[in-house]
């Protein structure tokens, strides 16, 4: 008799189209980038249509510490009521003062049977390389509740030794670490996420097969270019890497409009093209949407994925209505 398996792997923590738009959910050293209480709240239906698929939500919050950095020169960020896309604007940057940063996040993913909740803490500390050009790195801590509905599975037999002890909840702790430089013009970081090696099993029969958590790998970067005095491009491109599945790519471009909206579009590789809009409604909220074209083979059984955030700008003192050091 000839036995033959298979094996499948994938990504094991979300994803989301607009990581540009808040890295601090990739990256912890983020954390305290911005001279105010950052605040974002998401929602994520992937391959809408789907029975099964992954659904996302997250709320995270980041906020530097720091007397000279948040009480500082305004014309370190651009000034109260300043067009951050003006030349003016990258003449005047910068570097933050050297700060600390603070942060907290948490999410929700479920996809078929399995659901998990992250939540992590982080630290991050802000120097200044030189006058225009800071360097960030951080650090995260939390744990991971992941669990498996045993009711939407259906096995060949009544009798699974893989999840027969009804053990259907497990926790696990997390810690990520990440850098960050970046300038008025640019930025490039990397990071990590689930360093910990933690085996994943819902049973306690020792002949069941064991999962495991793999780390997760982040590149990105970015750049500023001026087109007018109004309008910036912005493109940016992301790598991810968690063995064994191929290494996911994302390119974006998007266009800022002053500092009222902006649009934009990307694609990861084998996957989506994405269309993006956001809108700056004031100092106190902004407000943006993604829309994926799914075209892999899942574009047959799915109706793209959406994605909308809101993002809360706390104790703003100078009354910024966009990110100042964020793109």
């Amino acid at each position: 008799m000839l036995l033959a398996s298979g094996s499948v792997s994938a990504q094991q923590k979300p994803q989301y189209t607009q990581y540009v738009f808040n890295n601090f959910l990739l990256n912890p050293a983020l954390a305290g980038i911005e001279n105010y209480v950052d605040v974002k709240a998401g929602y994520r239906n992937q391959w809408a249509g789907l029975d099964g698929a992954p659904v996302t939500s997250f709320i995270s919050v980041n906020a530097p510490l720091g007397k000279k950095f948040l009480y500082g020169n305004a014309n370190s960020f651009g000034g109260q009521g300043s067009n951050p896309m003006t030349r003016s604007y990258k003449q005047n940057y910068m570097a933050a003062e050297p700060h600390h940063g603070i942060g907290l996040q948490a999410a929700n993913d479920k996809a078929g049977p399995f659901s998990r909740i992250d939540f992590a803490a982080s630290y991050a500390y802000h120097l200044g390389l030189t006058d225009r050009i800071n360097l960030a790195v951080g650090i995260s801590a939390g744990f991971s509740q992941i669990k498996l509905d045993v009711s939407k599975l259906t096995t060949e037999s009544g009798y699974d030794p893989s999840i027969a002890s009804g053990n259907t909840s497990k926790m696990a702790p997390d810690i990520g670490a990440g850098v960050w430089l970046y300038g008025p013009l640019f930025f490039a970081g990397l990071s990590s996420q689930q360093l910990l090696p933690q085996k994943l099993s819902f049973s306690d029969n020792s002949t069941a097969g064991d999962g495991k958590l793999e780390p997760h790998f982040f590149a990105t970067a970015g750049y500023k270019i001026f087109l007018s005095d109004d309008i910036a491009a912005m493109p940016s491109i992301m790598a991810k890497f968690v063995s064994p599945s191929p290494v996911s790519v994302d390119v974006n471009c998007k266009f800022g409009f002053r500092d009222k909206f902006w649009l934009g579009g990307g694609y990861r590789n084998k996957d989506s093209f994405s269309a993006m809009l956001g809108f700056n409604v004031s100092y106190l909220f902004n407000l943006s949407y993604s829309y994926d074209f799914t075209t892999s083979e899942l574009n047959k059984v799915s109706n793209g994925s959406h994605e909308i955030v809101l993002g809360l700008l706390l104790n703003n003192r100078y009354k910024a209505t966009c990110a100042r050091r964020q793109f």
